[in-house]
Parts: C-alpha cells; structure tokens; sequence
C-alpha cells in the first residue's frame, strides 16, 4: 500500500490512517482510490467486524486537493462525474466505519466524515464546509448530509459563511457522538469498534442498513422496512443463540450465521 495511507489491525478491527501530513490530508483522486480499495479490502475480510477511519493529529482531512481542483471544468468535472466514487464508495461499505477526527474535517475532510456510520471526535477537532470561501460549493454531500444532522439553521450558517464549529459544539447539534481527549481518540474508537465487532455480523449488517434507510424513506416506508428486517433477524442462527443465552444468563457464542 502507498505511503499515503497507513493501514493496521488491532483484534477484529481495521485501521485505516490518511496520511499525506504536509498537505493535512487533503483529498487527492489518489489518496480516495487508495482509500476506497483499503476500505473494500477489509470489508471483505471475514476477520474484520469494523473499520475507523482516522487522520493525523493536526487533521483528520483539510478538504479536496486545490490543485486538483484548478484543472477542473463544467465538462471534464460533469462528465466525469467527479467525487462520485467517493460517496458511493464509502457509503457502500456493508460493515461499520467510524471516524476518528482528529483537527480539521473540513471540505470534503467533514464530508467524508458523514460519509461514516459514527464520528467520533478529539477535543481539538473542527468541522466546516468553507467551499464557499473558493468560490464553490459542498460537492461530496456537504449540503445534504450536514442539514440531517444538524439541522437547517446551522448547516445553512456554516456552508453560507464557511465558519468552522468546534468537536464540542458538533457533538450538541449531533454531529459527532463522544468527545475524547485527544491522546484517547484512537484507542476509544478502536473500543467501541471492537465492542461492534464482538457482535453478530449480519445483525450489525441489518441495524447499519436500516437506519441509513431512514434518511432516504418515508416515515412509514422506514418503519415497514424496519419491521421486515426484524423479523428476518428470527431465520438467523445468532438469534437464536442471542435469546438462549439471555435466558439461560450466558454469554452468548455468535456464528455470524
């Protein structure tokens, strides 16, 4: 793997570490296609339950490459449908990612935050979209995803005025889920990944997939599907064993089956 990324394990949870330091991180077409491959890579490791996503201390990714970005046109841009394989990429991941923001997420670095299942954040970190101050705008999701999770009164301030919010203000408007010290980040969210990890996958698969749903359907469409998979989880030989252990005030043994 390129050194602009850094890719470990700890037990059954994969690490992947943006690392391109003088530029904090930013986004190159590179660095996403990397990026995309590792996070495919461990999705279809059997050995692997759930994956987070980091960057450095100082950023966990400042935005897009701007060099990158001076070479664009309308054409080349539309009919290359730039961005697009990173949040399809991302978002097609079937196990949990979590990210680990360190510093800055800004730009495309804060897009690609929400493109995880969880952010966890360190007491340092900032998030914005400040596209506007370039003379662009949130082309990775910025615009859809931020107002589903912090509403429209702030996600219209930040992405008209390019401010950044703080870790601590991003976790009251439910942005991010905890806060950690920020030499506590990493080992916190390789925990908590870990504590998913320990639990059946495909009941982990079928939770993921339907509270994503719920972004995209109806009220009621979000409360059939949700029943559906519900009770699919019964034809599942974890369930079984889930209820059994309960019962029988065990720990339970999945089988991922």
């Amino acid at each position: 793997m390129s050194d602009l990324l850094l890719i470990a394990t700890s037990g059954n949870v994969g690490i992947v570490r943006l690392n391109r330091p003088n530029a904090l991180n930013a986004l190159s077409q590179q660095l996403i296609d990397q990026l995309l491959s590792a996070l495919r890579a461990f999705d279809k490791d059997p050995d692997i339950g759930a994956i987070v996503l980091t960057g450095s201390e100082r950023a966990f990714a400042a935005g897009a490459d701007i060099r990158e970005l001076t070479s664009l046109t309308f054409v080349n841009a539309y009919m290359g449908n730039f961005l697009q394989s990173l949040c399809d990429g991302v978002t097609s991941i079937r196990k949990p990612v979590i990210a680990a923001v360190h510093g800055f997420a800004l730009g495309g670095g804060c897009e690609l935050a929400m493109m995880c299942d969880i952010i966890y954040a360190a007491e340092n970190a900032s998030f914005g979209q400040p596209e506007v101050k370039i003379g662009t705008i949130p082309g990775a999701g910025g615009t859809q995803r931020l107002i589903r999770a912090v509403g429209k009164a702030k996600a219209m301030h930040m992405i008209l005025t390019g401010e950044m919010i703080s870790a601590q203000e991003a976790e009251k408007a439910g942005l991010v889920a905890k806060i950690f010290p920020p030499e506590e980040l990493l080992d916190g969210a390789i925990d908590y990944a870990q504590k998913i990890s320990n639990y059946s996958a495909p009941i982990v698969a079928m939770a993921k997939e339907c509270v994503n749903s719920a972004a995209d359907l109806p009220l009621t469409e979000g409360l059939r599907f949700e029943r559906r998979m519900y009770h699919a989880t019964f034809a599942t030989v974890d369930s079984k064993e889930g209820t059994r252990a309960f019962v029988e005030k065990r720990p339970a043994t999945w089988t991922h089956a």
